[in-house]
């Protein structure tokens, strides 16, 4: 830390001199203060890295003056002074929050070790609050752009939800929506934003590492595991947890997470011991999840622990009223990062974007709009600046090269059933890839599967 700033509270003067001497030598900024309220004055002009306080002073004590800069500033780090040490003093004083407690007639050299060690806790505490802050304002509520109806509900949802002791929340929505944003919203507009947000999709890894991430794992309990190792739901304690596509979670660790919803604890792969703690849950999935439990594919208990506290994110084909601010938002936002003369989009182009469908929805149009901005040429978008979905067509024959419906008709089911296999072997038969392909829902593709004897 360069020329941090450091205040020595202490009556006697030649214990501030002989201070003031070797801090100067270091090239600190020093302020004293003779008495406790004089300490506290300089305390109010100005931010300190470093407080040195006395425990005796002449108008009232060390602890009275710590108790009263940890009203106003949890940060700077405070060096207690004292020839009158008591066992008892020393824990009163770190309870207070003190960093040190130093008995003199003292060392310089281990003095300055401490002092040392402060100043980097100091710069280190600022930085975490800095981060955290930036964190809360790149979350904040005004990141949730939209006028809609929907919209508007659902900012007072988030609201509520972010200020009440809700264990459990459940976001649905498709693709693209905004999930993930509204989870970390609530998350960092909550009490719990000092702790930690950590996020995982359930369809990202297999099911044996999915366990040991969520859960952690004794050490020996697989082939690999070679260490302990604390699981998301344990780093995250005090915080909140995000579980993207819950839906398609593994049946087996289903059951698992139905338990810790329910009773708070859990074990690590491995484990015979319950590890208990606090986390806030946020679930989101894109499935249908009453035709999943259908299928048989999610846990109906699992689905009504999950569902007691539901948003539900419109598409963006629903709230096509959004669609102008949105663009509006996001090209004023690339053309800053990008540094594009790009400042405005013209009537024709926001036509062709408020017809469009979004099957991609939030997410799609952001994309349209970066690509449009880093290759546009001139300050106002064009509507040929925008290209929308894989690309851009005026016939079923020009979407699909070489269909042509014969003469004498053809059978629509043969030509979705060829349609779904073309999809799924384009996608190595990856169900979600194949049903992106062919803008259905995962759901929706396995339904034609089932049809067609292709599962």
């Amino acid at each position: 830390m360069k020329n941090p700033n450091v205040l020595i509270v202490e009556d006697e003067k030649l214990i501030r001199w002989s201070l003031k001497q070797q801090f100067e030598k270091l090239e600190f900024h020093v302020d004293e203060a003779e008495t406790g309220h004089e300490g506290l004055r300089q305390m109010a002009e100005r931010t300190y890295d470093l407080i040195m306080l006395d425990y005796k002073l002449p108008d009232v004590t060390g602890i009275d003056i710590l108790r009263k800069i940890r009203e106003t500033d949890k940060d700077v780090v405070v060096v207690m002074m004292t020839a009158y040490g008591t066992v008892e003093t020393a824990v009163e004083a770190m309870k207070l929050g003190a960093f040190d407690y130093v008995s003199k007639p003292f060392k310089m050299d281990e003095l300055m070790l401490t002092v040392e060690r402060g100043l980097e806790t100091t710069h280190l505490r600022r930085e975490v609050r800095d981060i955290r802050a930036q964190m809360r304002q790149q979350h904040g509520m005004d990141r949730i752009i939209g006028q809609c109806p929907p919209m508007l509900e659902l900012y007072q949802m988030i609201t509520d939800l972010a200020d009440s002791g809700a264990a459990t929340i459940f976001l649905r929505g498709e693709s693209g929506t905004g999930k993930d944003l509204v989870a970390k919203t609530i998350h960092y507009n909550s009490d719990r934003s000092h702790h930690p947000f950590v996020n995982i999709t359930c369809t990202a890894l297999s099911e044996t590492l999915l366990e040991s991430e969520l859960f952690g794992h004794e050490k020996g309990a697989f082939t690999d595991a070679k260490a302990q190792k604390k699981g998301l739901l344990e780093l995250a304690d005090g915080g909140t947890v995000f579980l993207d596509e819950v839906g398609d979670m593994p049946a087996s660790l289903q059951a698992k997470l139905l338990r810790f919803l329910e009773e708070k604890v859990f074990r690590r792969v491995g484990g015979v011991q319950d590890i208990e703690v606090d986390v806030r849950v946020i679930a989101a999935t894109n499935r249908d999840i009453e035709e999943a439990i259908r299928e048989k594919e999610f846990r109906e208990d699992l689905f009504y622990r999950l569902n007691i506290i539901t948003i539900f994110l419109p598409p963006l084909r629903e709230r096509d009223q959004d669609i102008e601010v949105l663009v509006n938002h996001f090209v004023l936002s690339y053309a800053k990062e990008f540094r594009r003369e790009v400042t405005k989009v013209d009537k024709a182009a926001m036509r062709k974007l408020r017809s469009y469908a979004w099957p991609g929805n939030v997410r799609e149009l952001k994309n349209s709009v970066e690509r449009a901005v880093i290759l546009s040429k001139s300050e106002t978008l064009t509507a040929d600046d925008f290209v929308l979905g894989r690309q851009e067509t005026n016939s079923l024959d020009e979407t699909i090269p070489g269909l042509h419906l014969p003469p004498e008709g053809v059978d629509l089911r043969v030509v979705e059933e060829q349609l779904v296999r073309q999809a799924l072997k384009r996608s190595d038969n990856n169900q979600t890839h194949a049903a992106k392909l062919l803008h259905l829902s995962r759901d929706q593709l396995r339904h034609r599967m089932e049809k067609y004897e292709l599962l």
